[in-house]
Parts: C-alpha cells; structure tokens; sequence
C-alpha cells in the first residue's frame, strides 16, 4: 500500500496549520490593536487644543491593513523550514513592505511638519496652501525616490552604478524636457516669493481675473466674465502682474468743473466744502484738494483721498455716497456744475451793410 506524504513543501501538516493559524490571528489582532489606537488618539484629539495628538491619529490611520497582513504572515514563517533563497526572498518582501510602509508614515510628517511651519494647519491662508502644494510635491519626490533606491540596495543592485547612469540619463532627459523643468522651477518662485496667492484679483496686461489654482506648470484664473484663463507659470513670472488683493488702501483722484462766473468767494471756499464731505466719510483719508487750472470752459478743481479699504466695492460705494452729497451741498449754495459749451457771437448783418455803404459815399 503507497504510503501517504505527511510533508508538504518541507513541512508538516500540522506546522502549516500552526504557521497559518499564527499568521491569521496576529495579523487580527494587529488590525483590532491599531483601530483601537486610533479610536483613543481620535478621542483624545478632540479634547485637547494641541495638533500632536492630531498628527497621531492620522499616522495610526496611514498603516496599512495589507502591511499588518504581511508582518503576520512573517510571524507565521518562523514555524516553517525552507532554504536560505526562500529566506531570502521572504526578507526582502518583508523589507520592502516596511519601507513603503514608513514612507508613507515620512510622508504624513513631513506635510504636517510643513503646515506647522505655516502656521496654518487646516490650510485656511492662500499663500500657505500655495506653497505647501509645491513642497509637497517636491518633499514626495524626494522620498519615494530615496525609497526606491534603498529597496533596490537590498535586493543586491549596484545603486553607485544606478545612480551614475541616472546622472548620465538625466541630463538627456533635461535637455528634452526643459519646459518641463522651467515650469516646475517657476512653480517653485511662486511658492518660494508669493508674487501672488490663490484667491488673490490679479491683472496681466489685458486679462485680469482671480488666481483659483497654481500647478505644477499652469495657473487657473476665474476672469470677471466668468471663463477659466489658463496660464503658463513661465509666462506670468516674466509678464507684468499688479496684485490688487495686496493693497491696504485704494488711491482715488477726481475732478470737478464748475462754470465761469461763479462768484470769487464761491470759488475759494469749493475745496473747504469738498474736503469736510470727504473727512466726514469713515472709511476715506483726505489727501488734498485744489483749484486746478482754468479750463476750456469750466473752472476745475482736483481732489485726492484714499479709501481705507482694497475692496473694490467698498470704493465704489465710498465714492457714491462722497458723489451724492457734493452734489447736494452745491445745490444748497447754488454752484453749478459745468459741462461743455459753446458762445456763438453773431453780428447783425445791416450794420455791415450800412458801414459799407457809408465808406462807397465817402470814396
């Protein structure tokens, strides 16, 4: 009678039973552990002002149930016997998972560690969500290409040679992707010196419209018509930007004409009214205000103020309210303004003709 095997791949039954009954319930019970850690780091955030226990949280939620997996199956191994090159490859695989698994956990830190530096944790300003997208990328860049280096490393590559052919290959690839590069690296002096941030109004020669996203290589800008402008990041750092977001206070010059023959004392005393409309506004500082210049056919005086505020609303509206009440004050002392005329003398034609006539008698 054939006897039956009793091994399998090396090993007995039963050591196969145990290796996955281990595996199985180490692997449970790590999952179970980490939600349970993460429920009290979840809990604890909440009653603390401190972002630590925030931070916390969020690298227990980063491990990953499939890494859990393969450090109960590792644990599973011990009770099996293979060869050396099964070995091997078993830690490898396991080196391998541990190191994207810890760069996925580098990669938490180093966002939060960003954001920490910002100030600005939940993104809530517009140049620190602008910089932190870019440092982002760059700080993932790093990262997962230092990972892949190290893992090759372990599994027995030349990463000397690796690097050196990069070297060599990277300098083809960059002269073949230069606008490539030069967007990024225009990217990086957005982040780097803010000329703007999103949700900054902005005016590149004839377009102008508010800053809604900046890439890798393009920013988005929402015009006032409602249409989506999409610019290069190399185009806007060598154009012109005026940046209306990063004004503290609007400069508003105005003129105004009133009409020849308005009495001397009318005329003196016109920036004395102006000017104590202007003051009476809380939201303006008066700059000054003049007689001007005699005009084609207007008497015009010039006034400057600035609106404490960079809204354009808050000009418009300021400017209304300084327009309406000089429109009254001259009306009560009776000044009129001035608008384009024209004094068309005309001369009585008989007169002509009878001079004319007088001068033929006299010859």
């Amino acid at each position: 009678m054939e006897q039956i095997p009793t091994l399998i791949l090396g090993n007995s039954l039963l050591n196969w039973l145990i290796a996955i009954g281990s595996a199985i319930v180490l692997s449970v019970v790590l999952i179970v552990l980490k939600r349970l850690i993460a429920r009290h780091f979840k809990r604890l955030a909440e009653r603390t002002t401190t972002d630590i226990d925030d931070m916390l949280a969020d690298l227990v939620g980063k491990l990953s149930p499939l890494f859990l997996i393969i450090v109960g199956m590792y644990a599973g191994s011990f009770w099996l016997q293979y060869s050396s090159g099964t070995q091997d490859i078993i830690n490898h695989l396991l080196f391998a998972a541990g190191i994207i698994q810890m760069a996925l956990l580098g990669n938490s830190v180093i966002v939060y560690l960003i954001s920490k530096t910002t100030r600005l944790r939940e993104y809530e300003d517009a140049s620190a969500k602008t910089s932190l997208s870019v440092l982002s990328f760059l700080s993932k860049l790093v990262l997962w290409s230092v990972v892949v280096l190290v893992i090759l490393d372990n599994l027995g590559f030349n990463i000397t040679t690796l690097i050196a052919s990069l070297g060599i290959g990277g300098i083809a690839v960059a002269l073949a992707a230069q606008s490539i590069l030069a967007e990024l690296f225009a990217s990086l002096s957005i982040a780097v010196d803010k000329p703007f941030v999103i949700g900054d109004f902005i005016v590149i020669d004839s377009f102008l419209g508010t800053i809604e996203k900046i890439g890798m290589r393009t920013t988005h800008i929402r015009s006032l018509g409602g249409e989506l402008i999409v610019f290069s990041n190399t185009d806007l750092l060598k154009s012109r930007i005026r940046n209306y977001k990063r004004m503290e206070e609007r400069r508003i010059l105005f003129a105004i004409g009133v009409v020849y023959g308005t009495p001397a004392d009318k005329v003196e005393i016109i920036p004395e009214y102006v000017r104590s409309i202007i003051e009476a506004d809380e939201m303006t500082r008066f700059d000054r205000g003049h007689f001007k210049e005699y005009g084609a056919f207007s008497l015009n005086f010039e006034f400057v103020y600035y609106v404490l505020s960079p809204e354009y609303l808050d000009y418009m509206n300021t400017q209304q309210r300084i327009n309406l009440a000089i429109y009254r004050k001259f009306e009560e002392e009776g000044i009129e303004f001035a608008f384009p005329t024209q004094t068309v003398h005309v001369q009585d034609g008989s007169r002509m003709k009878t001079a004319h006539g007088e001068e033929n008698s006299h010859a």
